[in-house]
């Protein structure tokens, strides 16, 4: 199995013809302070199987702070459909709405895709804190 894509993104949906649209790609979110709660984002990961994987294959997305402590974890499984010699790789495409994901503190956030026992990284996010606009110092208070 290759990792081919991953990324998070503002939404994602598979077309029917099995193409991706994704708006809104990032890899940076600020917010005034911590824990920091992302209301809506989306996850997705695009893997590329060899012909000789198909069938069941589970898998694990583990978002971990700079110090693994996990914030949150996916689960889930996929069937993979043998391919006949002379056709694309089999792909899965792992498209995860997410709601109100809490980063408990600033700093790089990484997911960890788990599949068939071995974990590679996917993707990761800075998260820092916001930073209040400065005041102008030619504006003048009025009465």
């Amino acid at each position: 199995m290759e990792l081919i894509l991953a990324l998070a993104c503002d939404s994602a949906r598979v077309r029917p013809d099995g193409k991706v649209d994704v708006a809104g790609i990032f890899n940076e979110l600020y917010a005034p302070g911590f824990p920091a709660a992302q209301a809506r984002m989306s996850v997705l990961f695009v893997l590329e199987w060899s012909p000789a994987e198909h069938g069941h294959r589970d898998f694990a997305a583990d978002l971990v702070d700079d110090e693994n402590g996990k914030v949150l974890t996916i689960e889930g499984h996929t069937d993979v459909e043998p391919r006949p010699e002379g056709r694309a790789p089999a792909l899965t495409r792992i498209l995860l709405p997410l709601e109100n994901v809490v980063f408990p503190h600033a700093g790089r956030y990484r997911f960890m895709l788990e599949v068939g026992g071995r974990t590679r990284p996917a993707f990761s996010l800075f998260v820092g804190e916001q930073r209040a606009p400065e005041a102008d110092p030619t504006e003048t208070d009025r009465v």
